[in-house]
C-alpha cells in the first residue's frame, strides 16, 4: 500500500474511503513569514514569559539566568546579532524545558562615544559648535537617540522569536543603572585602586579620546619606516659614529629621550667606503649595527656588498659607556629643543628579527620604554608633551609646530597628515636621516572613526589591577589581577575550553585599566581631587562616604545628568568642604565599566534578576574576550572579589559564503530582517543550530536554501506524525512488552535521543542536538518506521500492532514537539496547537517530557540494525527490477532472501520480515547466495533472488496474495475484509 500510490480508478474510489489515511489540517507549506507575527502577538497575549516566572513560584525549580551583554543602540541588526540573541533564546528555552526557572533579561549599552559621535554629527552638519551646547541639553540628545535605537531594536529581536522580559529590559542609562555604576566606580575610589596617572594610552586624535583595547580594530596600514642616525658624544674611537635605529613612526623622533640596546646582540662598527648616487650616506661615516641586521640596513640605504666594511666588534660593556645626541642637536632654530644628550642602555624589550638592533625610545608613546624608566626613576626628564589631543604638534615646537599626525578628516580613505613627511624631511636636512622606505602592517584603528589610533601620554584615570584592593573579599587573591586568574581556573566553565586560555593570556598581561575618556555622554568619574595636591599625596582624592551618598542620591533621582547642573560642585561637597579647594573630575568613565557593571544592577538588584548575584552564563562573540567578559571580569574583581559569572560561551563570527568578512561597501552583507521577510525567523534559527558556533559560520543565499530544504524535510516528517497519529483513542495505550518489537524499537531510540537532547542542551551543543533530531526523523521515521508502518496504519482494523503504533506515534509527538520547540519556536508552536489547541495553550510553557530508562534495549537495537542491513539488500535488489520496469511497485514481489544463520535468528517471522521489506511476501533460506543473487559488499551473508509475488492485487491495500477475492464479494485480501467488516 505504502510503496507507490497507482491512479485513482472507478474501482478503487470506494475502497479508498475506508482507508485510514492520514487527517491533518498541519499544512505542507509553512508560510513562516507572514503566520510567524501571529504567533508573536498570540504569545504576547499569553504572556508566556510571565506565565512561566508563576510556575517557578512554589520553588521547585532551579533557576538559571544568561545575563545579556549588552548590544550597543546604534543602528538596526546586523547578522551577527540574530546570531547572539538566537543562541541565547536557545540556551534559555532549554533551560527551561529541562526543568529551570529560566531567566533572560535583555539590555542595551546606552553611553558612550558612537552615539556621542551620531550627535556631533548632527551638529558638523549644521555649522555648529558641539561644545557650545549646554551639556546637559547636549547629553538629553543622546539619550532621545539612544532610547529611539532600543524601540527598533527590540521589536527586531523580538521578531527573531527571543523571549525574554522585553516590558522592562536593563539600559545602562536609566537613574537607577548611572547610580549603581556610579557606586561601583566609588568602590574603586574608596578602596586606593583608583589612581591618576600620566602614561602612554591608545589615543584617537580624531574623537580626541582615550580608547580601551575593545574599542580598537585592527586593519592593514601603510607606513613610513625610517632608518635615523644618532651620533655617538662620548669621546674615544666611537666618537662620531652613529648608532641607527629604525622606526614605523617618524613622528615620534621629536620626542625622543634615549636608544636602547640588546645585551646579548653582537654588534660591531661599520664603515662606508663608497656611495651611489641618491644615497644619504657619506663616504668614511660609521655606523654603529646590530651584526645579524647589517647587510639589510646597508641595502636599504642603496649600499652594495663592497660599499662598507666591518671595522671591529662592539661588545655589549663597550655600548654601555656611551652617550648619544638627537640627530637634531644643534639644528639651526631648534632653540636647544634637542640638546641633551640621549640616554642610552640595554632593554629587555630589543629585538634582532628586525630593524637595527636599536630601539629609539619616546616614553610619552611607547609603553614599553614608559615602563622601563619609570621602573628606573626617570620619568621626570623622559616624558614630552609634544603632541595635543588632535594629534598636532604644540604650536611652539621648532620645525613642527601645529603639525598634524592625522588629517582632520580621511581623503579617500588616507588620514596621513603632514607631521611624518615633515619630520623625515628636516632629517635628511640635517643629515640624520640613512633610509626610508614604506611597510604595510596591521595597525590598530578606532572602530567608530576608522582612523588610526595613536599612542600618547596623557593624564588618565586608572584602576591598580596589582595593588592589593583591601575590601576584605580575599578568597580569591588580594590584588584584581590574582582574583580574575583564579576566577577564571576555578569558577568559570568555558565552552568552548580554548576561551580560557585567551582571556587568561589577556588578563595575565594586561597593564592597569584605564577607566577615563574625555567626553560628554556617560557616567562621570565621581569624584574630586585637592587643589594644590599632586596625584602621588594622600590627600589628593576626597574619599568621604557623606559626599559619595550625596552623589548617589542624586543619580538615583535625575540621573548622572546631577554631575553636570549648575551648582553640583558645592552641592555634593556639602558644608563639610570648600568648593574652591578642590576640582571636580569632568572625565567619563570608559563605557566598558558600564558594561562590565551591569551585574551589580541586573543580576544583583532586580527582583528577577539572581539569588546570588551571579550569571550562570555570559554568552558572546570571541571579541568579548577583549570587551564584556573582560571587563565584567575586572570590574568584578574589583568590587565584589571574583568572577560575576560561572559560565561563558563563546561564538564565531558571520562570515559571507566564501568565508570572507562581511561588508556594506563590498556588498557581501546578510540582514537579518530580509531573511526573515523571504525565509522566515525559523529559518534563521535553525541555520544557527545547525553550525558550529564555536568557529566562524558562513551564510548566504545557497546555505540558507539548504537549511530551509532541512526545514522542509523536517516539516514534512512532522505533518506526517500529526496526520497518521490522529485523535488516539482514550484506552488505545499499548503496555512496551506487549508490542511489537519495531515499536519497541522506536521506544529505545526516543529513551537514547532523551540522553542526547538532555546532555547536548546542558552542554549548549545546539549543533549535536539538532543533528541527532533531525537523523532521526528523517533516517528513523520518515525512510524506515513510517515507511515500514503505512500500511498498517492505512489498512488495518482494530489490530494490536495498529494500537501500538498510535500509541508509539504519540509517544514520539509528545518529545519531537518539545526537544524541537527552542530552536523552532514558531513551527513546533504550530506542530503542539494540531494537538492540543486552547486559547491559553503553548508548547513554551512545558517542560520536556520523561522518558522511562527502561525502554532502552541494547539487544533489540542490535537485532534490527541487522534487520535493516538485510533490507537494504532486499530494497536494493527490488530497485533494478523496478528500474528494468520488471515491478512497478515493491508489494508486486516476494523475494528469495538467503542469510547466514546470525543474521537468520535475527530476520525471524517471515511475514513480519515482509512487512519490513513492503513486498507481499519473502522467503527465507538460511543457505549461501547462489551465483547471481543480488549483494551488498557492507551487507555480508545476505543475498537476494528476485521472484514475482503469486496472487491477485487487493484492490484495497494493493498487496498482491493468493487468498485475493476467497473473502466474499470484492478483490480484496482477508486482512482488508475484516477490517471492511469492522
Amino acid at each position: 500500500m505504502c510503496a507507490d500510490t497507482p491512479k485513482e480508478t472507478d474501482q478503487t474510489a470506494d475502497y479508498k474511503s475506508t482507508l485510514n489515511l492520514p487527517k491533518t489540517d498541519f499544512p505542507m507549506r509553512a508560510g513562516l513569514p507572514k503566520r510567524e507575527p501571529e504567533w508573536l502577538s498570540r504569545w504576547n497575549e499569553i504572556g508566556i514569559y510571565d506565565r512561566l516566572r508563576s510556575k517557578a513560584e512554589a520553588g521547585t525549580r532551579q533557576p538559571f539566568t544568561l545575563h545579556d551583554g549588552p548590544p550597543y543602540a546604534n543602528g538596526h541588526l546586523h547578522i551577527g546579532h540574530a546570531l547572539n540573541k538566537i543562541l541565547k533564546d536557545m540556551v534559555v528555552r532549554s533551560q527551561q524545558m529541562m526543568g529551570r526557572d529560566a531567566r533572560y533579561i535583555p539590555g542595551w549599552d546606552c553611553h558612550g562615544l558612537p552615539i556621542e559621535w551620531k550627535i556631533e554629527e548632527k551638529y558638523r552638519e549644521k555649522g555648529q559648535d558641539k561644545d557650545a551646547v549646554d551639556v546637559v541639553e547636549f547629553r538629553q540628545e543622546c539619550r532621545d537617540f539612544a532610547s529611539g535605537w532600543v524601540d527598533i531594536q527590540r521589536e527586531e529581536f523580538k521578531r527573531l522569536g527571543i523571549t525574554g522580559m522585553w516590558d522592562d529590559p536593563y539600559l545602562t542609562m536609566n537613574f537607577h543603572a548611572e547610580r549603581v555604576i556610579a557606586e561601583e566606580f566609588q568602590k574603586f575610589l574608596m578602596t586606593g585602586t583608583l589612581y591618576q596617572g600620566s602614561k602612554p594610552v591608545m589615543w584617537s586624535p580624531v574623537e580626541q579620546t582615550a580608547l580601551a583595547e575593545a574599542e580598537v580594530e585592527y586593519h592593514d596600514k601603510n607606513s613610513f619606516t625610517i632608518w635615523v642616525k644618532f651620533p655617538v658624544a662620548t669621546t674615544g674611537d666611537l666618537q662620531g659614529a652613529r648608532v641607527v635605529i629604525w622606526t614605523t613612526t617618524p613622528w615620534t623622533i621629536p620626542s625622543n629621550k634615549a636608544v636602547v640596546y640588546g645585551a646579548d646582540y653582537a654588534y660591531g662598527l661599520y664603515e662606508v667606503t663608497e656611495t651611489p648616487e641618491e644615497c644619504w650616506a657619506e663616504v668614511g661615516e660609521r655606523f654603529l649595527l646590530a651584526d645579524k641586521l647589517a647587510a639589510d640596513v646597508f641595502a636599504k640605504a642603496r649600499l652594495e656588498d663592497g660599499q662598507w666594511t666591518r671595522l671591529r666588534d662592539v661588545p655589549a660593556d663597550e655600548l654601555a659607556g656611551l652617550s648619544l645626541k638627537h640627530p637634531l642637536n644643534g639644528a639651526e632654530g631648534s632653540n636647544g629643543e634637542w640638546d641633551d644628550l640621549r640616554d642610552f642602555r640595554a632593554a629587555p624589550f630589543v629585538t634582532d628579527e628586525e630593524g637595527t638592533g636599536f630601539v629609539h625610545c619616546a616614553p610619552s608613546h611607547g609603553m614599553e620604554e614608559f615602563e622601563l624608566f619609570r621602573d628606573l626613576g626617570m620619568l621626570g626628564e623622559m616624558i614630552t608633551y609634544n603632541v595635543m589631543d588632535d594629534g598636532s604638534f604644540r604650536e611652539d615646537l621648532p620645525f613642527f609646530g601645529g603639525k598634524r599626525i592625522l588629517r582632520e578628516k580621511a581623503k579617500k580613505g588616507d588620514w596621513e597628515g603632514d607631521a611624518n613627511a615633515a619630520v623625515m624631511s628636516k632629517l635628511a636636512e640635517v643629515g640624520g636621516l640613512l633610509a626610508r622606505g614604506k611597510i604595510k602592517h596591521s595597525y590598530p584603528h578606532s572602530w567608530r572613526s576608522k582612523a588610526p589610533v595613536i599612542y600618547r601620554n596623557t593624564p588618565q584615570w586608572f584602576a591598580a589591577i596589582d595593588k592589593a584592593v583591601g575590601d576584605g573579599q580575599d578568597t580569591y587573591g588580594t590584588t584584581i589581577r590574582e582574583r580574575a586568574l583564579r576566577s577564571i581556573d576555578e569558577l568559570v566553565t568555558w565552552t568552548p575550553q580554548k576561551g580560557r586560555n585567551r582571556l587568561y593570556a589577556m588578563i595575565e598581561a594586561r597593564p592597569d585599566w584605564v577607566l577615563s575618556r574625555q567626553r560628554a555622554w556617560g557616567v562621570p568619574l565621581t569624584c574630586f581631587t585637592k587643589v594644590g595636591a599632586l596625584p602621588t599625596d594622600d590627600d589628593y582624592l576626597l574619599r568621604d562616604e557623606a559626599v559619595n551618598a550625596r552623589i548617589l542620591q542624586a543619580f538615583e533621582e535625575e540621573g548622572a545628568d546631577a554631575w553636570y547642573k549648575p551648582g553640583a560642585k558645592a552641592r555634593f561637597l556639602g558644608n563639610e568642604y570648600d568648593p574652591e579647594e578642590y576640582h571636580q573630575v569632568m572625565d567619563i568613565l570608559d563605557v566598558w565599566f558600564d558594561s562590565g557593571s551591569t551585574h551589580a544592577f541586573t543580576l544583583r538588584d532586580r527582583a528577577d534578576g539572581s539569588e546570588d548575584g551571579l550569571a550562570d552564563l555570559y554568552l558572546e562573540g570571541t571579541d568579548q574576550h577583549r570587551g564584556w567578559f573582560h571587563s565584567s571580569m575586572l570590574q568584578g574583581c574589583g568590587t565584589m572579589g571574583r568572577a560575576p559569572y560561572r559560565g561563558v560561551l563563546t561564538h564565531g563570527f558571520t562570515l559571507d559564503e566564501k568565508g570572507m568578512k562581511m561588508s556594506k561597501s563590498v556588498g557581501n552583507t546578510v540582514a537579518p530582517e530580509k531573511v526573515v521577510q523571504q525565509y522566515g525567523a525559523d529559518i534563521l534559527r535553525l541555520w544557527v543550530a545547525q553550525a558550529d558556533y564555536t568557529v566562524d559560520l558562513r551564510i548566504g543565499d545557497e546555505i540558507l536554501k539548504g537549511t530551509a530544504d532541512s526545514y522542509r524535510r523536517l516539516r514534512n516528517t512532522m505533518r506526517f506524525l500529526l496526520g497518521a497519529m490522529g485523535a488516539v483513542p482514550e484506552g488505545e495505550a499499548v503496555a512496551r512488552e506487549e508490542m511489537p518489537e519495531l515499536e519497541q524499537f522506536i521506544l529505545h531510540r526516543l529513551a537514547e535521543l532523551d540522553v542526547k537532547v538532555r546532555e547536548g542542551y546542558a552542554a549548549y551543543d545546539f549543533q549535536g542536538v539538532f543533528q541527532s533530531l533531525f537523523n532521526f526523523c528523517t533516517l528513523d521515521l520518515s525512510a524506515f518506521y513510517f515507511d515500514v508502518r503505512k500500511d498498517a496504519l492505512y489498512c488495518d482494523g482494530d489490530t494490536d500492532v495498529r494500537r501500538a503504533s498510535r500509541h508509539v506515534l504519540g509517544l514520539v509527538y509528545e518529545r519531537l514537539v518539545t526537544w524541537l520547540a527552542p530552536v523552532l519556536v514558531f513551527t513546533m508552536e504550530e506542530v503542539w496547537l494540531e494537538v492540543n489547541p486552547g486559547a491559553e495553550s503553548s508548547v513554551h510553557l512545558q517542560d520536556i517530557p520523561d522518558t522511562p530508562a527502561d525502554w532502552l534495549n541494547g539487544d533489540l537495537a542490535a537485532k534490527v540494525g541487522k534487520l535493516r542491513t538485510v533490507r537494504r539488500v532486499v530494497t536494493g535488489a527490488l530497485e533494478e527490477e523496478r528500474r528494468a520496469k520488471t515491478i512497478g511497485s515493491s508489494l508486486e514481489a516476494a523475494p528469495v532472501v538467503y542469510l547466514d544463520a546470525d543474521l537468520a535468528e535475527a530476520v525471524g517471522d517471515a511475514a513480519v520480515f515482509a512487512d519490513l521489506c513492503i513486498t507481499s511476501d519473502v522467503s527465507l533460506n538460511v543457505a549461501e547466495a547462489p551465483e547471481g543473487a543480488f549483494t551488498l559488499p557492507e551487507a555480508e551473508g545476505v543475498g537476494v533472488v528476485f521472484a514475482k509475488a503469486e496472487g491477485s492485487k487487493c484492490q484495497r491495500c494493493w498487496k498482491v496474495l493468493p487468498d485475493v477475492g476467497a473473502h466474499g464479494p470484492g478483490d480484496v485480501c482477508g486482512r482488508c475484509a475484516s477490517a471492511l467488516a469492522e
